[in-house]
């Protein structure tokens, strides 16, 4: 549920954060009455079940079933961890994260590596003052305040010198080993990973260094070598650059490029806006991240064959990622060139400029399809179109889908209902499940929804022992969220979080997505009728209760009285 995130933060942060604000930056939601509706992200649909509302602060699909607040949908629509989709929340609302101290917490746990990995750093960056890393940052044309900025470092020659100067405990070395920093061959052989090179630390968001990347100053092979995953680093996750970018200022484009020296070189000449994805192919969290950062892409390839094949695997990425407002192009550099080089000839202004003539996803994805197929034959075509369906599976559903689907069918010959798969059966279709009737619900799952709709009702349900000895299916749940409620008249979907991931908020997110026909001002009446027939059902138990005690002879005389009292109230006119 919560983790070690307080539940009081989680409360004010989903009473604070607008959940038709987050959904709407990233699906287009079209108001409709009191809710708001769109084409679920989440399944192919082409109308729209989709609804979020602001009252009960709460997404929920009808036709696939996918439901919660604004937390649930960054973790689904994003690919966020629980901690994540918190603090981009957080940051939305100018909140800090708060943390309770407790034993276990990943921060508080990897906290001795990830100072280790500040040391380490610190220690490269003064051995960067020899001669030999310094040669090199002039031959490249690395300036010193550049150099400054990415922390650069060097890992002078030898097989133990970070070793014996940060490996003076058992502790300090299996920590280093830990981190990535020392090899372990086992039977106490231990040495430095990174000799003679040019150390790049990576970083998170937060600046922490996670890990480094190694570029051979000699003739060791690989030329390049980055640190192992290790606890708090995933190269997989990770962009190297997005922190020196975001120190610069949020950036409207990211220019995705492969190498370390490529960002540094395109930062010296004024382009603060570029990335690398640590010389492998990007992946759908790295797509995720950069998305997070800004609404463009740039991603920069040389333009062979190989630069090509990478091009297309970054597009596979990113089409899942797309909705409106995203945007994504292909920048292919003249063949022999990188940017590091290219930048530097020609300098950031000029380079600039080949960004603003990138070439839109759409055109690279048409273009390679028909680089793969033969459109003047039958066969090509179809070929064309069974290509193409799994890619535009793959883009959310709207316009942008729509066009490129239609620009295909006109190339295949075939209509872009028959590209996508959609085309309607002769036959008319059954009712969308949004347009079916509610279940009726028991009266306790009536209160329930009731009180998810309207908060405030809790001051209207009787304190605990009024319904003691009622067994009903529910009704523990009904106490638990009238009891929070009557603290503090929380929305539907801060409710929820506190039954993340259990039965209870399964049934609660099914009771939070029934749409009430009951107009607004008539639902405080039906929420007081609910509680006088959960009240009659209360009593009616305490009758039995004490009759069944009397049969046995063992009643009490403040008993005696009770029931009396009891007998009284059910024969009273209109309380049958």
């Amino acid at each position: 549920m919560a983790g070690r995130i307080p539940q009081s933060f989680l409360d004010e942060l989903l009473a604070r954060v607008d959940i038709v604000e987050v959904v709407g930056s990233r699906v287009p939601l079209r108001q409709s009455g009191r809710e708001y509706i769109a084409r679920c992200p989440f399944h192919e649909e082409r109308t729209p079940s989709f609804t979020v509302s602001p009252a009960k602060q709460f997404y929920h699909c009808f036709g696939c079933g996918a439901h919660g607040n604004a937390i649930g949908f960054l973790m689904t629509h994003e690919g966020l961890s629980f901690p994540e989709a918190v603090a981009e929340l957080a940051a939305r609302a100018g909140l800090e994260v708060p943390r309770e101290a407790r034993g276990g917490e990943d921060e508080t746990r990897h906290a001795p590596l990830l100072e280790l990995l500040q040391r380490a750093a610190h220690l490269y960056a003064r051995w960067l003052e020899e001669e030999r890393p310094q040669g090199y940052l002039r031959r490249r044309g690395v300036r010193p305040g550049t150099a400054r900025s990415f922390g650069l470092g060097y890992a002078p020659d030898g097989w133990d010198r970070l070793l014996r100067a940060l490996g003076r405990s058992p502790r300090e070395q299996r920590l280093l080993v830990e981190a990535g920093l020392v090899v372990d061959r086992g039977e106490g052989r231990r040495y430095d990973r990174f000799r003679d090179r040019l150390l790049f630390p990576i970083r998170d968001r937060r600046g922490r260094v996670l890990a480094f990347g190694g570029r051979a100053l000699g003739e060791e092979q690989p030329k390049y070598l980055n640190s192992p995953d290790s606890p708090v680093f995933h190269k997989g996750r990770v962009l190297y650059g997005l922190h020196e970018c975001l120190q610069a200022g949020r950036p409207q484009r990211l220019l995705v490029v492969e190498g370390y020296m490529d960002v540094i070189s395109l930062h010296d000449q004024g382009l603060p806006w570029a990335v690398a994805t640590l010389g492998t192919a990007i992946t759908r969290k790295q797509v995720e991240a950069l998305f997070r950062t800004a609404p463009e892409l740039v991603f920069c390839f040389d333009g062979d064959a190989a630069g090509r094949r990478a091009a297309w695997r970054a597009l596979e990425q990113v089409l899942p990622a797309l909705r409106e407002g995203r945007r994504v192009a292909f920048l292919f550099l003249p063949e022999g060139e990188d940017p590091d080089s290219l930048v530097r000839q020609e300098g950031g202004e000029a380079f600039a400029a080949r960004t603003e003539n990138a070439v839109p996803l759409s055109a690279f994805l048409h273009a390679e399809l028909l680089r793969r197929t033969d459109t003047g034959s039958v066969e090509g075509r179809a070929r064309l179109v069974e290509l193409a369906r799994p890619l535009l599976s793959k883009l959310p559903t709207g316009v942008l889908r729509d066009m490129i689907a239609e620009q295909l069918a006109r190339t295949a010959g075939v209509s872009p209902e028959a590209l996508l798969g959609t085309q309607k059966p002769r036959s008319a279709a059954p009712a969308a499940p949004s347009q079916r009737p509610p279940q009726r619900f028991s009266p306790v799952r009536l209160a329930l929804a009731l009180l998810l709709q309207e908060p405030g009702l809790a001051r209207q349900t009787p304190p605990p022992p009024a319904w003691e000895g009622l067994e009903l299916p529910g009704l523990d749940l009904l106490r638990e969220v009238a009891a929070v409620l009557r603290e503090r008249p929380l929305p539907a979907g801060a409710l929820l979080e506190r039954w993340r991931g259990t039965p209870r908020g399964e049934v609660l997110a099914k009771v939070a997505s029934w749409r009430h026909p009951v107009p607004p001002e008539g639902v405080e009446q039906e929420f007081r009728d609910v509680m006088a027939w959960l009240g009659r059902q209360a009593r009616e138990a305490r009758i039995r209760a004490l009759l069944a005690k009397a049969r046995e002879g063992a009643l009490e005389t403040a008993e005696k009285a009770e029931l009396q009292g009891l007998l009284r109230d059910r024969a009273r006119p209109g309380d049958a």
